[in-house]
């Protein structure tokens, strides 16, 4: 059976909408809570499949978070050998790093459902299936500032680089696909302090979920579910 690695370095933020697409194409799962204090394993280097997933800390910070440095380089390698590999919100941050990217604050975090603007380069990748009137939910206060020769596959107004790849088995959204809207409760008390410091109303986020019950799980399966029928 096939394995999919997913790094996860938060509870909340898990697999979400995208376990039962992993599980309905035959993939077995298999979680690596990630902590400065915990080494990468060996299997992110070469697993059938790696999905790293979201979280708070900075991309970048290899001095709190050593480990972030283990997983850059996992993915460097993963690179390498073009390996099928998702990364959500912070993990597409650390593919962008390990192809040679940055990352940056963002002068006003991007917290909310809102579409995303589609480049003509999305044609010929998973966004493919995503219609610009599709709602996404942002959660991120960094943008990605990809190298040379990558291009962005969608946009906002606020964030310019939202999704990209390093090849059709290598696949960064910088936003989430994969959160259960019957689970965002989680998400809005687990970052109570940030959305407060914000100034974002965790309840309204709730609210919109809840309305957006039927379409969350349809559109991740329209692009996710796109993306692992190409691994096949």
């Amino acid at each position: 059976m096939k394995t999919a690695l997913a790094t996860r370095h938060i509870a909340f933020e898990d697999l979400g909408l995208l376990e039962p697409l992993l599980r309905a194409r035959g993939y077995a799962i298999e979680y690596h809570d990630a902590a400065p204090g915990r080494d990468t394993p060996p299997a992110a280097h070469d697993v059938e499949l790696l999905v790293v997933l979201g979280g708070p800390m900075d991309a970048d910070d290899f001095t709190g978070y050593p480990n972030l440095r283990q997983e850059v380089e996992a993915l460097r390698e993963r690179h390498r050998r073009d390996l099928p590999t998702l990364g959500i919100c912070l993990g597409a941050q650390l593919m962008a790093l390990a192809l040679g990217g940055t990352v940056r604050p963002m002068p006003v975090k991007e917290i909310g459902f809102a579409p995303l603007r589609l480049a003509a380069g999305c044609a010929d990748s998973a966004l493919a299936g995503l219609g610009e009137e599709d709602t996404v939910l942002h959660w991120h206060g960094d943008e990605i500032l990809l190298p040379p020769g990558i291009a962005a596959l969608a946009s906002t107004a606020a964030c310019a680089a939202q999704a990209f790849q390093w090849s059709p088995r290598g696949l960064a959204l910088q936003f989430h696909l994969e959160a259960d809207p019957a689970r965002i409760g989680e998400w809005t008390r687990g970052h109570a302090s940030e959305l407060a410091a914000c100034g974002i109303d965790g309840a309204g986020l709730v609210l919109e979920a809840t309305a957006l019950r039927t379409v969350m799980p349809a559109v991740a399966a329209r692009v996710l579910g796109r993306w692992l029928d190409t691994l096949a």
